[in-house]
């Protein structure tokens, strides 16, 4: 994955003048564009979009010292105007682009290139299974992205919850692990960049289908799931679990992510200090 990363960044170079589709740019090492997006994003700490376009405007910096004009640097980099390159480069290097010509003001922002940081091995435990098609039962809402500590608005979501919609999931929730899960999906980009928001879902797994008013249903589809299963501190040790995934097990492993609900559940019985979770995310076998 290192390598196909590094052969993504020569391609992106390559095509900084011209239209770069994620589609194409993930054809060319072999996976899928949700898989690109997500991994990119969580290794590189910015989206792959906001990857290109800030390359574009390091670029167009450099020629702006040497004397181009801004309209000809502007349609270069696949603006449609004058206006919003101005705006977009302003953003990014606090300056205008007539202010860069003038005063010779330079920002840099190299090309990305990645390679392994052997730190020491780390086991990590998971397991590859098959599960057929089935409902989440329960409640969901919006809420900020935030990779770390209590996210106030998950836990406002969770004592949202009635005692009567609690009494209804326990009676749909015929599935493992028979206890509350947790699911995330349709994230927006900035995701990576702990920006933006998310869709939370809070329920119970089951065969059924909903019959509850006061209830939100839930479809997954049939997928093969990796399977983690981490033990400690909570949220701390789960969260340190994604992190490992994204960074450490996705780009190493021979399997690619597909667009579906991340999913986890956590077992609180044995305290804070030592709670047991896992996490769920639907993946394919690379091509």
């Amino acid at each position: 994955m290192i390598q196909d990363l590094n052969r993504l960044m020569d391609y992106i170079e390559e095509h900084l003048t011209q239209e770069i589709s994620l589609a194409e740019a993930a054809k060319t090492i072999g996976i899928s564009e949700y898989h690109l997006k997500r991994t990119f994003s969580f290794i590189a700490g910015l989206s792959l979009i906001d990857y290109i376009k800030i390359r574009r405007l390091a670029l167009a910096n450099e020629e702006l010292v040497r004397g181009e004009s801004v309209t000809d640097i502007a349609f270069k980099y696949r603006y449609q105007s004058v206006e919003g390159f101005s705006r977009a480069f302003r953003e990014w290097s606090g300056y205008l682009p007539s202010e860069v010509i003038k005063n010779r003001q330079q920002k840099s922002f190299p090309r990305r290139s990645f390679y392994i940081d052997v730190k020491g091995g780390v086991s990590m435990d998971f397991k590859i299974e098959e599960k057929d098609a089935f409902n989440l039962v329960g409640v969901s809402k919006r809420v900020p992205i935030q990779f770390e500590g209590v996210n106030n608005a998950i836990q406002e979501l969770a004592q949202s919850i009635t005692e009567k919609q609690k009494t209804e999931m326990h009676e749909l929730g015929d599935l493992y692990p028979k206890k509350v899960i947790n699911a995330s999906y349709t994230f927006d980009e900035e995701r990576m960049e702990e920006k933006g928001e998310l869709t939370h879902f809070i329920g119970f797994a089951t065969t059924q289908e909903n019959q509850f008013a006061d209830l939100t249903q839930l479809k997954i589809a049939k997928q093969t799931w990796a399977v983690f299963p981490n033990k400690g501190p909570f949220p701390q040790t789960l969260q340190d679990t994604w992190g490992k995934i994204y960074s450490e097990w996705l780009p190493s492993s021979d399997y690619e992510l597909v667009q579906a609900p991340e999913i986890s559940f956590t077992n609180f019985s044995d305290g804070l200090e030592n709670c047991y979770s896992e996490i769920w995310l639907a993946v394919k076998k690379k091509n």
